[in-house]
């Protein structure tokens, strides 16, 4: 709203308005403006959500030993998070951007769905919310209706060969394709030159295989969003774990959208220009500056949970916006965390029925997600379960696991922007 108020300004030379231009302004600009929405609205909604019971009523102490402590603890406080976002994505972001768009959309539609879940929780005293169908069916459909929308708006477009080289002792962008065009190409971690094309993959349905690739690419988009946002709800189980871990990732694809955005850098990185992309950053800065707002209060002991409303959020945000930019098959890299936390449920619920089928009592880990494992003592354990893995012996504070899994998160978001160079 504001970009074009002030660029209608410029065309009266007024000054300062061409500021408004420039996308490093507008993206530190919007950060900051989330962090302290955040930070101020945060104090006055958990005010809000005490007065009106909308609190944490049930905690297994068998699973989190601290549990007791955070019991009458306000929970739905992911829409914090979706209204730190998203007031400064409308007052500084291009609003006619197609890319936008999509995570405005994805925003208030998984924000929805995860305000269903906790309303469901809350209010009805129902333990398991929403229906897992349910959720897998919101889930698909936003998934659809990204890929649908990538497929068929004629905004969507890359410029897929672009190499810098040197002319008269200058560094200069040579195009070898005139304009961008839509495409079915997506980087391929630690390749270069390469890419995954779709279209390729389906070349056995001959002269249909472009429609099948972009099938195939909508297929993949309800997959990645699905995936993700199980995920980060998943990775939603300790104080400030889920924010920290999603703060650090939202980092990464900033600067991964900035890259794609940028035809200087796309060039020297030998990745896909993405003309449009940019708003991304704005948007991710958004986001960044929104979850730190957020830790302020969620940092152990917590002020208050994010709930579905939040994680699931979260992680479609972060899904959709890897699609966007052709690097959705960095995300197992970058969003590791993530991935291990559903793996590690997946394959207990396996280990659980192979045993189940032979009368025997077995699980892989102590607790799964992942992150609970480290939170149980050996004397807490079933003693008529087998356990594969019994470390720790001890349980270690969920301060200190979170922390450590946000410096793992570090260390996977580094690896994830290195990969642009180590081709």
């Amino acid at each position: 709203m504001l970009y074009y108020i002030f660029r209608w300004f410029d065309q009266f030379g007024i000054s300062g308005s061409h500021m408004w231009s420039y996308i490093s302004f507008r993206a530190i600009l919007a950060m900051v403006l989330a962090l302290v929405i955040s930070a101020w609205f945060g104090e006055k909604f958990i005010k809000y959500l005490k007065s009106k019971q909308i609190t944490e009523t049930q905690r297994d102490a068998k699973i989190d030993p601290f549990g007791v402590k955070k019991i009458g603890v306000p929970s739905m406080g992911g829409i914090i998070i979706i209204v730190a976002l998203l007031i400064p994505v409308l007052l500084l972001g291009r609003l006619r951007n197609i890319y936008l768009i999509l995570m405005i959309i994805t925003t208030i539609w998984l924000g929805f769905l995860g305000g269903m879940d906790d309303f469901i929780k809350i209010f009805r005293h129902d333990k398991e919310g929403l229906k897992g169908k349910y959720k897998i069916i919101g889930q698909v459909t936003i998934g659809f209706i990204v890929g649908l929308v990538l497929w068929a708006s004629p905004d969507v477009k890359a410029n897929m060969n672009l190499e810098v080289q040197q002319k008269d002792g200058q560094e200069v962008v040579i195009k070898h394709e005139t304009k961008a065009e839509k495409t079915l190409k997506t980087t391929i971690p630690f390749v270069k030159n390469h890419n995954l094309d779709y279209s390729k993959i389906m070349g056995f349905c001959g002269k249909y295989k472009v429609a099948a690739g972009w099938i195939l690419f909508v297929i993949m988009t309800i997959f990645v969003v699905t995936a993700v946002s199980n995920g980060a709800n998943l990775n939603d189980g300790m104080d400030g774990m889920c924010a920290g871990n999603s703060a650090i990732i939202g980092v990464a694809l900033g600067i991964l959208a900035y890259v794609s955005s940028h035809i200087q850098f796309a060039a020297y990185l030998n990745i896909m220009y993405i003309p449009g992309s940019e708003e991304l950053v704005v948007f991710f800065c958004a986001f960044v500056g929104a979850l730190i707002g957020f830790l302020w209060y969620n940092a152990y002991p917590a002020q208050v949970f994010m709930g579905d409303t939040g994680s699931l959020t979260i992680g479609g945000i972060i899904a959709v916006g890897a699609i966007i930019i052709h690097k959705e098959l960095l995300l197992p890299i970058l969003c590791g965390i993530f991935f291990v936390e559903s793996l590690s449920v997946i394959f207990q619920v396996w280990y659980y029925k192979i045993g189940k089928r032979h009368g025997v009592k077995q699980r892989i880990f102590k607790r799964t997600p992942i992150h609970d494992n480290f939170r149980v003592q050996d004397s807490q354990l079933d003693p008529e379960c087998k356990y594969l893995i019994k470390v720790p012996h001890t349980a270690k504070h969920e301060s200190k696991i979170t922390v450590r899994f946000w410096i793992i998160t570090i260390i996977l978001a580094a690896l994830t922007i290195i990969t642009l160079k180590m081709r």
